[in-house]
Parts: structure tokens; C-alpha cells; sequence
């Protein structure tokens, strides 16, 4: 076509994209990063196809653990392309198509004002007179992530964090030559077939890996980090190296790791699961996360949960564990709002008699009788939450139902997960599958029970079982199918109650993943009971979710010191306070440092949703003796730190954003520790001095 364009300009004042046309006819990224240089390097031959597809019939050109070398990606070759802006948000969508199969790709490209974050997916359509099965389709290809000479990989380290339940996000960091090792010597060889691969896989999207990874060049500090925006455990990514660059390509569910594959009819379509990639220019990945902080604020349903931030209190954890009753709430309910809680939730086991199982028999989701006596039952308690100025919750497991439960046998087969016929079990519960009426009529009915009839302000919306790969006959595409009914679901819930806030919890954070978290106001951060080894949780949160939805428990206990009710506090400063533990045993003096941690992120909390994360120790390690995190505003910096067992008395803190800065340091808790501070501008450093371990504090740094 004598009209092609050589090269597409396209991006905003933070980000500058370009797209070039190889001599081979095929369109790619040639440069990303900030506008006036040329971050990722000039490349023309930039190796990577916008799109790689992989179909039965039309396979890779190269073998091995890569999933860039595609048949239909080569082929593919530009058709049109455009540009729109509208309500702060920049779309470019450039459209290619294969001569062979008829199939169109729409590559649909976004990025919100002023953040250095580019949204990837792609549309595809067949325009074919026969079916194309898909079995892998990349929602992100990047191959201009280095500069195009060898050197530049030498000095790039991964980043991935391993995210266990009870312990979540633990980011590790390891050079990319370990997996794409350097080849060319005095014989130049073609690439290898190997890269550094990471996928989900089953039901949970961050059940053993969070869906993002990020590159580092240890030299200038530059950092790209992505994020698989799904709900789901079917998703892919690999980063190495193709024609002296790093790359990156993003996947969905694909074939070989979930069991994946999409007849694409004649006249059909197929979106891909969203990815984003984000770019800090220098600084290290505290840059890049700060960019990704700002995209994902730009990218959720907006909701006034966003901005209040209230006290939760939740009954659950070091507290009644799934044992509620009228007796044992009442005295919570009136220590916690003595506290400060505004919100009050009534977690686990509401559901269920005192000798019952409350585990295989979920599912109608009435309140129990016998732990709830007298005749007003459950809204005893309800009615006491409010009459004590807070917002009553409750716990919900909305897409399970218990083998024993009465709604197993009230809904109708195609209502749960099944494979070759046969319901799905795991752990005494069957998986409801929301792309079915039935089962999102019973979901709906519930919902709109315990909010529009019983007065319900918060649902704890849990997820404890892991079904599997999937349903039905293709049961990857089952899966897919489900997750995005889900997500639909959540939107649908939110339309009819606006002010509804749900709290996204999956055994903790076995689900951290922007697509619920654009749609949910407060992800639960772990299970971790253990006050000590929840620090390096807390303080890691930040990469995964907004500070504003991450919630981090607090659970002070009567046999406590004072330096460990400080600690379990501190945890939960910089994030969303969720209170528990056996506050009404508290003896005065613990009582007091639960209600002062309470009132000081009263006074903070107007500046977290307008903060960014940096962790001054660099991101923190599961066994490390110190943790820090910091929340920066313009103006100001919280700035926590945790000396754990066997840590060193003192530690210098890195702070670079305030070089050279006058800076007054206030130590807002605990008021009456002994931790003591000395700055060093000119090193934009804070030495911290904590006397015992353990032991916390949260500082703030406004500039004079």
C-alpha cells in the first residue's frame, strides 16, 4: 500500500510511543519511554510483532518456550490506524490483518494524562470464511524495552514477586542473563529459544505469583514494570532477549498452560485480557510504581470510599475466628467504636448454628438462630453497629456453595463448575459459574437482601478454594468466561448500591489483581496472624494495590507489650486500617496506643490517596531485620519503619526525593516511644534509632 506510514507518532506529555514499519512489512514498537529522549533505544529493526497469535494450523517459526515467533504475528500487516482523546485519556488503535486466514487484529493502545503508563489489548476479528482456534493471544508485545546493542542486557535484573498464602508479596530481583544468557561470541548464533516465563494458573490471579513483573537496569536506575489485568489464575508473561533487546509479551489463558483455546467463528470476536506497562525514567522502581499507583487510581470506578478511607473493624483475625455470637460482639462492637472504628464487620460463621460446620454448609446465607437468640436475631448486633455510629459488614462468600448447603440442590446442574459431566468439588464446596443466569439471580437476591432490606453498608467478599483450570468441555475458556461474568457481576452490584463498599479478599491476597481491585474499594493484603512477619507484607502492599485499598490488619492482644500493640499498629498506618484482635481485653495502657494509632491516621489519611510509595531499604525481603515504607505527597512524607528480632539499633534511611531539602521530622507514633532521628539533607538520608525489637514508629517529613 503506497499510503503505509513509516513510522506512528502517538503519546501525551509524559509518554512518547513510536511504531515502525520494518522492511519486512511488519509493524512494531521502535520506541517507548519519555518524550525528548529515547529511553528504550532507536531500533528500527525493533524485533517483535505488535501481536503474537498462535492458532491450530498456524503455529511459531521458532520452537521452544517463547511465544513472540508466531506464524499470524509475521503476517499480520498494517490496515489503518487511530487516535482519539477524550475525558483525559489517550487511545490509539492500529489495525492489521493476515492475508491468509482473513483475521483482523485491532491493537487497542491507552494511557491516561500525565502518567507514563501504556494499556495494552488487542481485539481480534475473524474475517475468514472458515473457524480459527485460537490457543494463545499476547495482550502486550514490547520489544524496544533496552537499547539495541548487547551491553545494555548485562546490566538488566527481573523483577516477580512470590505471593504465598500468609505470605504475599515477596518480590525478588535476579539478572535477566540468567535466563537469556549472552550467545554471540566470535560466532554470532540466533537467538535462544529460552526466557524468563512466568503464568498463573487455576482460579486465583495472584495464587503463587502476583501478575506483574518489572525490568531494571542496575546502571541508570530505569524501570519498566507490567501487570496482567485479570482475575483470574490464566495468565502468562516472559521477558528475554530477541536480536540484542529485551523484551516483553503478555498473555491471557493460553493453550499449553490452561487448557485455553477460542473458536474464533466466522464474523466473531475475541478481546484480550488488559496488561499495562509502566516506565520510571530513573530512580529505580520506586519511579515506576509511582506511575503505576497513579494508573491505577485513573483506571478504577470512582467511589467515595476512595476518599474517606473509614476505620474497619472486623471481628476475624486474633479475635473470634469464625466464632461469632450476640455475647462475644457487643462488648467489640463498644470497644471498637470507643476506638474510632467506623465501619464494624461481622466476619465468618454469622451464618451457621454453633454445632454446624459453617464451612461445607454456605450458600443461603440466613443468619443463624442459635448464635443469634431473642427475637431480633443478627440484627441485634446490626442495630447496635449503627446505634453506635458505625457502618454494619458482613462476610460473604458469594461463589461457593457447600456440598451440605440447601442451595446445592436448589440450583440447576449448569449453575456450577463441572468437567466431563461431573460437579467440580474442592474442599466440601462446588464453584458457581456467574456466566449462568441461575446462579447470578441467587447471588443478586442475596445481595440485595443484606444491603436493601437488612441495612448492610460492607460486604467481605471472600474466595477459599482453588476449582481448578476451568469448566465445561474447553475448560480455560470456561474459566475466562466466568471471570469476566464476575467482574461484570461486581458492576452490576455497584449500579444498584453506589455506596456500597466491598472488600476484595481471596484467603487473604490470593486475588490481588487490578481488574477486581478497578472495580472493589479495599483488598484484603494476607492472613498472617503473626504480628512480627506481617510487617514485610505490609510494607510490600503498595506494589500490588493503591495504599487507599490496602488493607493491613491491626490486631492487638491483651498479653501484647506496648512496643508490640505499636508494632501490629504501625502495619496498618499507610494503608487501610482494618482493627481487630481482643481490643475489649486490652489493659488501659494498650487500650490507649490502639486509640492514639486510631486517631493519627485520622489525620493522615486525607493525604494517602494522594501519595506514592518508595521504600527507602529498597523493596523488602521476608527475613529483613528492617523494613521501611515511605508515602510521599508534594509536601509531605510518611515515612514508616519496623526493627524487628536480632536487628541493628539504628538505620540510615535513603530518601531522594528530598535531597538538599530543609525538613522538619515530627514522630507521630507512638507519641511516647524512644525513637529518636537525626536528618542529613545534603544525603538525603534519615537515621533512625528504635531501642527496642520489636519495635515501630511512623514519622512524617514536611519540608520547612
Amino acid at each position: 500500500m503506497t499510503d503505509e506510514p513509516r513510522v506512528i507518532h502517538w503519546g501525551h506529555g509524559s509518554l512518547a510511543v513510536e511504531l515502525g514499519l520494518g522492511g519486512d512489512g511488519v509493524l512494531r514498537l521502535t520506541r517507548l519511554g519519555s518524550p525528548g529522549d529515547a529511553p528504550g533505544g532507536r531500533h528500527p529493526g525493533a524485533p517483535v510483532p505488535l501481536v503474537a497469535v498462535t492458532a491450530v494450523g498456524h503455529g511459531r517459526t521458532w520452537s521452544g518456550d517463547r511465544f513472540i515467533h508466531t506464524a499470524i504475528g509475521e503476517r499480520l500487516r498494517y490496515r489503518a490506524h487511530r487516535s482519539t482523546h477524550e475525558d483525559g485519556w489517550h487511545t490509539l488503535v492500529v489495525e492489521l490483518d493476515d492475508p491468509v486466514t482473513g483475521l483482523v487484529a485491532e491493537v487497542v493502545y491507552g494511557s491516561p494524562d500525565g502518567v507514563p503508563v501504556l494499556r495494552g489489548e488487542v481485539l481480534l476479528r475473524n474475517e475468514g470464511e472458515t473457524v480459527l482456534p485460537l490457543q494463545a493471544v499476547s495482550s502486550l508485545a514490547v520489544g524496544c524495552l533496552t537499547p539495541g546493542w548487547a551491553d545494555a542486557l548485562d546490566d538488566a535484573d527481573l523483577l516477580w514477586a512470590d505471593n504465598d498464602w500468609l505470605a504475599e508479596c515477596r518480590w525478588r530481583r535476579s539478572p535477566l542473563r540468567l535466563t537469556s544468557p549472552a550467545l554471540n561470541g566470535r560466532v554470532r548464533t540466533p537467538d535462544g529459544r529460552g526466557a524468563f516465563v512466568l503464568a498463573g494458573v487455576g482460579a486465583w490471579s495472584s495464587g503463587g505469583r502476583l501478575p506483574m513483573g518489572g525490568l531494571v537496569d542496575r546502571r541508570t536506575g530505569r524501570t519498566w514494570l507490567w501487570q496482567v489485568e485479570h482475575n483470574g489464575g490464566g495468565w502468562r508473561w516472559e521477558c528475554g532477549e530477541r536480536e540484542e533487546s529485551a523484551y516483553l509479551a503478555v498473555f491471557g489463558p493460553c493453550d499449553s498452560h490452561h487448557g485455553w483455546r477460542h473458536d474464533l467463528e466466522p464474523g466473531a470476536e475475541f478481546r484480550t485480557v488488559p496488561a499495562a506497562l509502566a516506565f520510571g525514567a530513573d530512580g529505580g522502581p520506586d519511579t515506576a510504581f509511582a506511575a503505576l499507583t497513579d494508573y491505577r487510581r485513573a483506571t478504577r470506578r470512582p467511589h467515595p470510599d476512595h476518599e474517606s478511607l473509614p476505620v474497619i473493624f472486623n471481628d476475624y483475625m486474633n479475635c473470634l475466628m469464625g466464632d461469632p455470637t450476640t455475647a462475644k460482639l457487643l462488648p467489640l462492637v463498644d470497644a471498637a467504636a470507643e476506638a474510632g472504628a467506623e465501619h464494624f464487620v461481622i466476619d465468618a460463621g454469622w451464618y451457621a448454628d454453633e454445632t454446624e460446620n459453617w464451612w461445607d454448609t454456605v450458600g443461603p446465607w440466613e443468619a443463624s438462630r442459635s448464635r443469634f437468640p431473642g427475637p431480633r436475631g443478627l440484627h441485634e448486633v446490626l442495630d447496635r453497629i449503627r446505634d453506635r455510629g458505625m457502618v454494619p459488614g458482613l462476610w460473604l462468600e458469594p461463589e461457593v456453595v457447600g456440598v451440605r448447603s440447601t442451595v446445592a440442590d436448589a440450583l440447576p446442574e449448569e449453575a456450577f463448575f463441572r468437567r466431563d459431566g461431573v460437579r467440580v468439588v474442592e474442599a466440601g464446596r462446588y464453584q458457581l459459574d456467574l456466566r449462568q443466569p441461575a446462579a447470578r439471580a441467587h447471588l443478586d437476591r442475596v445481595v440485595d437482601r443484606l444491603v436493601g432490606e437488612w441495612g448492610v453498608g460492607y460486604l467481605k467478599l471472600d474466595h477459599n478454594i482453588d476449582a481448578g483450570p476451568g469448566t465445561g468441555d474447553n475448560p480455560g475458556a470456561g474459566l475466562l468466561g466466568h471471570n469476566r461474568a464476575h467482574l461484570d457481576w461486581l458492576d452490576g452490584v455497584l449500579d444498584r448500591h453506589p455506596r456500597l463498599v466491598l472488600e476484595n479478599c481471596a484467603s487473604g491476597g490470593m486475588r490481588m489483581d487490578h481488574a477486581l481491585l478497578s472495580r472493589m474499594q479495599v483488598q484484603s493484603t494476607s492472613d498472617q496472624q503473626d504480628l512480627v512477619l506481617y510487617a514485610p507484607i505490609a510494607a510490600a502492599a503498595p506494589t500490588a494495590v493503591t495504599p487507599e485499598q490496602g488493607a493491613v490488619w491491626a490486631y492487638p492482644q491483651p498479653e501484647d507489650s506496648l512496643d508490640e500493640v505499636a508494632f501490629t499498629m504501625v502495619n496498618a498506618l499507610l494503608g487501610r486500617m482494618h482493627l481487630s484482635g481482643r481490643i475489649s481485653e486490652l489493659r488501659p495502657e494498650a487500650r490507649a496506643l490502639v486509640h492514639e494509632a486510631v486517631a493519627v491516621y485520622k489525620d493522615i489519611r486525607a493525604d494517602l490517596p494522594l501519595a506514592v510509595p518508595a521504600w527507602p531499604l529498597g523493596l523488602p525481603a521476608w527475613d529483613d531485620p528492617w523494613i521501611a515504607l515511605a508515602l510521599r505527597t508534594p509536601d509531605t512524607t510518611y515515612l514508616a519503619a519496623w526493627r524487628r528480632p536480632g536487628a541493628e539499633g539504628a538505620v540510615t534511611l535513603r530518601l531522594p526525593h528530598l535531597r538538599g531539602a530543609d525538613v522538619v521530622v515530627d514522630l507521630l507514633y507512638p507519641g511516647a516511644g524512644g525513637a529518636a532521628t537525626t536528618w542529613h539533607g545534603d544525603r538525603a538520608e534519615l537515621v533512625l534509632a528504635l531501642p527496642t525489637a520489636p519495635s515501630a514508629v511512623l514519622t512524617r517529613l514536611c519540608l520547612r
